[in-house]
């Protein structure tokens, strides 16, 4: 029987390459998106015509109401074997005191709320089977800060106590929570920065490059599959060397 899997903020970058890997590997796939709806049924087209069931479902996480109503959405496929926290947004780089109120809380919203939002709606049925894999998405900036990046490093920080945490409240239930840590990636969120910054990027990386949105895909799938089974409470750094 096809396992099923629920990923936040799967239109674009890691989230999609994560939908991907999953339907690889047979999962059948529920993809949120928050305002990308042609990239998002495309590729719940795109997989369907793989052989396994997809759906692309709206919904802003940084709501609760929204959070509650996505995740009974995707239940409606089947109990969910894994969810993935994708769902993020960040800032330009600026300074503390030129972030907004408005700005700080779209951050804090999407990217520490939403996780929040959507693990507590899913947590239930998490239970009731004894089992299942939460996966949430970190960035280095969670572990080392980031300057002119606080409102993203505070969110992305709190990420990672909320999955060491919930690890040790949702153990006993047979319920694994880990968390990726990408570095630099390949995706749209870097797009404002040029080719010579994103050169100097990969050369500052241990290993001479940035990363691809695929390679953390991966890490996230190998969290979320059974053979992974004994690792909880992690937070798996996919960076290329940048935190050690």
């Amino acid at each position: 029987m096809a396992k099923n899997v629920l990923i936040t903020g799967a239109s674009r970058g890691i989230g999609a390459a994560a939908a991907r890997r999953f339907g690889a590997a047979g999962w059948n796939v529920a993809l949120n998106y928050c305002r990308s709806r042609a990239q998002a049924l495309a590729l719940a087209a795109e997989l369907s015509a793989s052989g396994v069931e997809a759906v692309a479902l709206e919904g802003d996480v940084s709501d609760p109401d929204q959070a509650a109503a996505l995740v009974a959405a995707a239940e409606a496929l089947g109990p969910l074997d894994a969810l993935v926290c994708c769902a993020g947004v960040a800032l330009p780089q600026q300074l503390l005191t030129d972030t907004t109120n408005e700005q700080w809380r779209k951050v804090i919203g999407v990217d520490l709320d939403g996780v929040f939002y959507t693990v507590r709606a899913a947590c239930p049925g998490f239970v009731r089977r004894q089992g299942g894999a939460i996966v949430t998405v970190s960035s280095m900036w969670g572990e080392t800060g980031g300057s002119c990046e606080v409102a993203y490093s505070a969110a992305k920080a709190g990420v990672e106590g909320l999955t060491r945490a919930l690890a040790k409240e949702l153990g006993p239930s047979h319920i694994r929570v880990n968390c990726v840590a990408p570095g630099v990636i390949n995706t749209e969120m870097n797009a404002h920065l040029t080719a010579e910054d994103l050169g100097t990027l990969g050369e500052e990386t241990p290993l001479g490059r940035i990363g691809t949105p695929e390679e953390v895909a991966e890490a996230i799938f190998f969290l979320a599959d059974n053979n992974s089974s004994f690792i909880t409470g992690q937070i798996l750094r996919v960076d290329g060397g940048m935190v050690i």
